[in-house]
């Protein structure tokens, strides 16, 4: 590591040169002592955002005192707020090797380890915290978070209530545990309680409105606060983009505000900010700050496009810092506050009468669904259907592992055991951890598949060489209860026709909002069974599946799922329509 030269600023954070300051005391022989200060500098510097201040600091630290086990562990964390993993890892491994119990130090090693795609190593490092610390919440939220990565559900749920049991305090706990409920068997009304609890513990409904000043003129040009840790390459990035693209800012005025940190920002990221007549980075911003800004700012209208998902600000909508507050696109459900004054979804996806009782919003229902698609540029051209060349049919999934539950499995197995010579791919990043492989054709062979009939592709660096993938495919098989949303998009784009099975809440009717717009009601089931014999029904015709693969790309793009100035009309309407409620109210 190197060393702090002598007239470098000394590190204590005195505003001197090293060698005016703590240069005597380091070298001289009561070197522990001088270790320690530098630690405890190095830790007022890393709390003050200073990381190359924090390094300086802790390097030297070590360097007085190798086995000074504190200053490794800190070490680690600066190079892991850098994005420097490997570094990292290397550090924490060193302050686990002069404490062998120190479950701090295991639990941030399972987390890089989780970030580089190690999830055997990653889970046994968050065991190993537990093992030392039993009370140790974030340990059991990332080890679940490890085990949803590698599509263990049953023991990701029981991870996460564990962390919620030993901290029913921590919103983010208690948030990503809802997040996972949609995966299980939990009916709607037990899984709406859940949400209102959520919002009764975390987020309580102010003891008094605040009085918000916005001049109520119906028609007048509307400040829109758009609030996202997803501004950037992620689904909800993609989806609101072609809306921003297509705003009326004659009308509305768009201030975004972003909990991306700025070394996350991508190219998806500049495109939305080049819309934004107003950009605003939260993260690190307290609550109460992040509201007053908003408030400051004159929104009227507030949309989160986060829900429960990582990076959400709810707590901020909680304080109600604009007089009107929606939410839209980011998650499945109702948020569960009372301060949320709307959740923007579609009749297919939320119908009306059931849907209604299960939100503490109140439903816009957008005619011709709530999603708007952007085609990728630059995707590769629609091939043959896989299965003309008489290699018998190939069925495929490229959704996310945590959405192929056990009566997923059961169902795909009924189906190639329903379709001989027929093979089933599946594309999923954990497939490079050959456990998470093993896993995976384990539980197919349960069921009576041979592995040779399945194929278990990993991550794909180049998005267009991703999609080429489903030119290898002649059916994609929609997962339930967790229906797939962009990777059905991305599949229709490349011509493939995708099989839903529709259930009641819109996790499960995702799949099938988006096959209604493209008016597709055949690709629709109700049942496991039906699903099972609609794929093998398909999977019996051919030229049935040849004629889906050459309409699918020119009927997405003339579907209102590819009409983002339509889409821009029908949502700017109801925004409008819900600020004529409030002027009114």
């Amino acid at each position: 590591m190197s060393k702090i030269g002598r007239n470098d600023p000394c590190p204590c954070g005195s505003g001197k040169k090293y060698k005016q300051c703590c240069f005597h005391r380091a070298t001289s022989a009561a070197a522990t002592p001088d270790a320690e200060m530098l630690w405890r500098a190095g830790n007022a510097h890393l709390a003050g955002g200073a990381l190359d201040m924090a390094l300086s600091c802790y390097r030297e630290a070590v360097r007085l005192r190798p086995g000074f086990a504190q200053a490794h562990y800190n070490l680690g964390v600066v190079f892991q707020q850098k994005g420097l993993l490997d570094e990292a890892a290397a550090s924490f491994r060193s302050a686990i090797s002069f404490n062998r119990d120190y479950a701090k130090a295991y639990n941030n090693l399972g987390y890089i380890l989780a970030t580089q795609g190690r999830l055997d190593e990653s889970a046994d490092c968050f065991n190993r915290a537990i093992a030392i610390e039993p009370g140790f919440a974030a340990a059991y939220h990332n080890l679940g978070t490890t085990l949803r990565h590698q599509g263990r559900l049953d023991e990701t749920l029981a991870a996460f209530r564990t962390a919620h049991a030993i901290n029913p305090h921590d919103p983010v706990f208690h948030s990503d545990l809802l997040m996972m409920l949609h995966y299980s068997d939990m009916d709607d009304e037990t899984l709406f309680r859940e949400h209102v609890r959520w919002g009764e513990q975390h987020a309580p409904a102010a003891a008094s409105v605040p009085t918000h000043q916005c001049d109520r003129d119906p028609g007048r040009k509307l400040r829109i606060g758009y609030v996202s840790g997803d501004f950037g390459k992620h689904p909800v990035g993609y989806f609101l983009l072609p809306f921003l693209e297509n705003h009326d800012r004659s009308q509305f005025e768009i201030c975004c505000y972003s909990e991306r940190g700025q070394r996350q920002e991508d190219d998806v990221t500049a495109r939305i900010k080049g819309h934004a007549d107003l950009w605003r980075r939260t993260i690190g911003l307290g609550d109460a700050a992040v509201a007053e800004m908003i408030r400051a700012d004159g929104i009227d209208i507030l949309v989160d496009l986060a829900g429960h998902t990582a990076h959400n600000r709810l707590r901020v909508f909680a304080l109600k810092p604009a007089p009107v507050q929606v939410t839209w696109l980011g998650y499945p459900n109702t948020t569960g506050l009372r301060a949320m004054d709307y959740r923007i979804t579609d009749a297919v996806a939320d119908p009306p009468g059931s849907a209604d009782a299960l939100h503490t919003e109140q439903l816009i229902r957008l005619e011709q669904g709530f999603l708007c698609y952007t085609p990728p540029a630059g995707a590769p051209p629609v091939g043959e259907a896989p299965c003309l060349a008489g290699a018998g049919v190939t069925f495929g999934s490229f959704n996310n592992l945590a959405k192929v539950s056990p009566q997923v499995i059961d169902a795909w197995s009924a189906i190639l055991g329903r379709v001989p010579g027929s093979r089933l791919m599946l594309k999923f990043k954990g497939f490079a951890d050959e456990t998470c492989r093993r896993r995976v054709s384990d539980a197919f062979g349960a069921r009576g598949v041979s592995p040779d009939r399945l194929e278990l592709v990993s991550f794909v660096e180049n998005f267009n060489d991703h999609l080429a993938l489903y030119n290898r495919l002649d059916l994609a098989l929609d997962t339930f209860p967790y229906n797939g949303t962009a990777t059905t998009c991305d599949a229709l784009w490349m011509g493939v026709p995708v099989l839903t099975c529709c259930g009641t809440r819109h996790v499960a009717r995702v799949g099938a909002s988006i096959l209604t717009s493209l008016g597709l009601p055949e690709l629709i089931t109700h049942s496991p069974e039906e699903y099972i014999s609609a794929a093998a029904a398909l999977a019996a015709d051919p030229a049935r599946l040849a004629a889906l693969r050459r309409d699918m790309r020119p009927r997405l793009a003339a579907s209102p799922l590819c009409d983002p100035t339509g889409f821009a009309r029908r949502m700017e309407t109801a925004l409008r329509d819900i600020w004529r409620r409030w002027c009114s109210a």
